[in-house]
């Protein structure tokens, strides 16, 4: 990334800023401007999210918000009620009073000296689903958005469930907000207060997962901020990014689809990470584009920020099986959102086959599958953030569990961009089962590498409103939708469905091991294939991005080294498999406000053999903050997800430590039924 030192626009930067709400609590604010502001008002920007701006998420935000700041605008970086320095608790995602808080913010901006009366959003996963859901509420400041790897559909499209399936994602987000829910305020920022505001943050919070489990069907708990319920209700233009890496690679395309605002989409070879940021690279001059939009949408320049395809994609091309890329290569490509380019490509499912359309079709039979629960130990993360390495690795493992179906090798290059499906005809022999459908590359020397994959609930088949249970041996028909992807898949290479009946650990598996029964005859693997031809169309070539930069960050140093480790292991004694995985940043200090800050997280999920009673995942989250001997304090939570044949069973704690001293303990037991998990 190249930091841009001169920007258009000399700026300063207000360190803390309280906002008043509605109800009388105040949030904490971080304020960059133009000092021409003073006397020539501008737009405002906000990004509004629980990650602890005064550290925390802090050198990501020196790198954009000054950088924004510095082209005409008032960067505005609030922390939700309940973290960082904010006043108040915060006990769920999207709330009702935290969207009520986002209004308020935006009156308040409208209304300051220093801004013209026009306001956007911004920001990535929290901030942007805050941005989507506050703009379909219609603020009358609120011109336009720019959001990056998020989702319009809570249920269907989130980290919770996929399919109607339980991912194991839904526990470790629980785990992930369950520490930062409960770390306190800084007392350099709120003083002495600072105690009783974390004992109430302590005595307010429960573990979250509790509360997503407590709704294991889609009812009004996800239909509340799941934009995908009224896309009419958006009225604000949009920019929308992610990447295909990440578990949000959907939401771009179907905003692109059914939103009737301006709109512009792009998806990378990215992680879960700002695509300035991006990784797996290339990495693209992303901010660049921000202000462009802006400057657009607020400031009302005519600057091309409307010209070219709605939507530009990165064609990824093959590689080989690696859990980490630097840099995927490809091209962008673009397109229109429908595409009448983009043709859907039926691929006949017969005895190992997958057939094209202009081949014969393969003899068809009824053919069975039981997996075991080690298929799914190498399929990564459900949204990647390319460290630990948490990519999927050679599939070869995890088809021998599987029924696979493969082209013929390729005669020439097939590309795909949007969302594959599978058509299924199915009977289990259980009343609650699961499907798992993965597309891999496979090369001429047997690597494959997972492209793509999608999970469904058979009793979720009619809709995730109300689960039905399967009548053993009755045949069902089933569509699973996957992931979208751009992928390319060259000459000599084959494109391979594989079928599974679990994928632990990333999505929780049946309560009893289940066969599933495939009638093949009417089985069809579908492909948005797009010709590479229609690259000559300079209508819908998209222009080449500018390269990433940034305003330089603030420095920090190391006090103890990272450490990252994604490790799966097997006991052949007890037959037991683990995966064990370990994020911990170290202590970092950060300079400008003397502050040690560490926090390490763990994840690790067990089986053991084939007993699908026995999966179990735990997270325990250690954060601390220390500045010299006068302030040091941690908090340790940690939560345990373990079942049986109708129940889960969360055991959970939280320890908070004021200089070694615990100062607050308190545990969790609770038992919540399946519901047809």
């Amino acid at each position: 990334m190249r930091y841009v030192e001169n920007l258009p626009h000399a700026t300063k930067e207000e360190e803390e800023v309280r906002i008043p709400m509605s109800d009388g609590i105040h949030l904490s604010a971080r304020v960059w401007r133009p000092v021409s502001s003073d006397t020539a008002p501008v737009p405002a920007v906000l990004e509004y999210i629980p990650y602890r701006k005064r550290d925390l998420s802090s050198v990501r935000d020196s790198i954009h918000h000054p950088y924004i700041a510095g082209h005409g605008y008032a960067c505005v970086r609030v922390d939700l009620r309940g973290t960082g320095d904010s006043e108040g608790v915060l006990t769920d995602e999207y709330l009702e009073r935290e969207q009520a808080d986002a209004e308020d913010i935006l009156a308040w901006l409208a209304e300051q000296d220093w801004c013209d009366g026009s306001t956007g959003m911004m920001g990535i996963s929290w901030g942007a689903f805050a941005a989507l859901q506050v703009a379909a509420r219609r603020p009358p400041s609120l011109k336009a958005i720019v959001i990056s790897s998020f989702t319009d559909d809570r249920y269907s499209d989130d980290m919770h469930y996929m399919g109607g399936a339980l991912l194991s994602d839904n526990l470790g987000e629980a785990g992930t907000m369950f520490a930062y829910s409960t770390c306190p305020p800084d007392p350099a920022t709120v003083g002495d207060a600072w105690r009783d505001m974390w004992r109430e943050r302590l005595e307010a919070v429960e573990p979250w997962v509790l509360n997503w489990l407590r709704h294991q069907r889609r009812d009004a708990y996800w239909r509340h901020a799941s934009v995908c319920e009224d896309y009419t209700a958006v009225r604000a233009p949009v920019l929308a990014s992610s990447g295909w890496a990440d578990g949000y690679s959907n939401a771009v395309t179907r905003l692109l689809s059914r939103l009737d605002v301006p709109r512009k989409g792009l998806v990378g070879p990215w992680s879960h990470k700002y695509p300035h940021l991006g990784e797996p690279g290339p990495a693209i001059g992303y901010l660049q584009e921000v202000v462009r939009w802006f400057d657009h949408w607020l400031k009302g320049a005519d600057n091309g920020a409307m010209d070219g395809p709605m939507l530009r994609a990165w064609m990824q091309e093959s590689v080989p099986p690696s859990t980490a890329y630097e840099e995927r290569p490809g091209r962008w490509v673009g397109e229109s959102l429908p595409s009448a380019r983009i043709e859907e490509t039926a691929y006949q499912l017969g005895s190992g086959r997958l057939a094209s359309p202009a081949e014969k079709a393969p003899v068809t039979k009824r053919t069975s599958i039981q997996s075991p629960l080690s298929v799914g130990q190498f399929a990564g993360k459900w949204a990647s953030y390319n460290a630990p390495p948490d990519l999927p690795y050679d599939q070869r493992e995890e088809d021998g569990g599987s029924l696979v179906y493969e082209t013929e090798p390729l005669t020439e290059r097939v590309e795909v961009l949007g969302s594959p499906r599978v058509e299924l005809e199915v009977s289990a022999d259980r009343p609650v089962a699961m499907v798992a459908a993965r597309i891999s590359d496979v090369a001429p020397d047997g690597r494959a590498t997972r492209v793509t994959y999608g999970i469904l609930n058979l009793t979720r088949r009619d809709g995730t409103d109300e689960p039905v249970p399967v009548e053993p041996g009755r045949p069902y028909r089933a569509v699973v939708e996957l992931n979208g992807v751009a992928q390319a898949f060259p000459p000599g290479h084959r494109i391979r469905l594989s079928l599974s009946t679990s994928y632990w650990p990333l999505a929780w598996p049946p309560p009893c091991p289940t066969s599933l029964t495939v009638d093949e005859e009417p089985c069809r693997l579908v492909l948005p294939v797009r010709p590479a031809e229609s690259d000559d169309d300079p209508a819908t070539t998209p222009a080449p991005f500018e390269a990433p930069e940034g305003a330089r960050p603030i420095t920090t140093r190391a006090v103890t080294q990272p450490e990252e480790r994604w490790e799966v292991t097997r006991d052949l004694v007890d037959y037991g498999s683990t995966l064990e995985i370990v994020k911990d940043r170290g202590i970092v200090h950060f300079d400008a406000i003397d502050l040690d800050v560490g926090l390490r997280a763990v994840e690790k999920y067990t089986s053991t053999a084939d007993d699908f009673t026995s999966p179990a995942g735990e997270t325990t989250w250690t954060m601390r903050f220390r500045r010299g001997d006068d302030w040091d304090v941690r908090v340790v939570t940690s939560t345990t997800l373990r079942c049986d044949a109708t129940s889960f069973q969360v055991d959970a704690t939280l320890d908070a430590y004021e200089s070694d001293r615990r100062v607050f303990s308190r545990t969790w037991n609770e038992t919540l039924p399946r519901d047809a998990l």
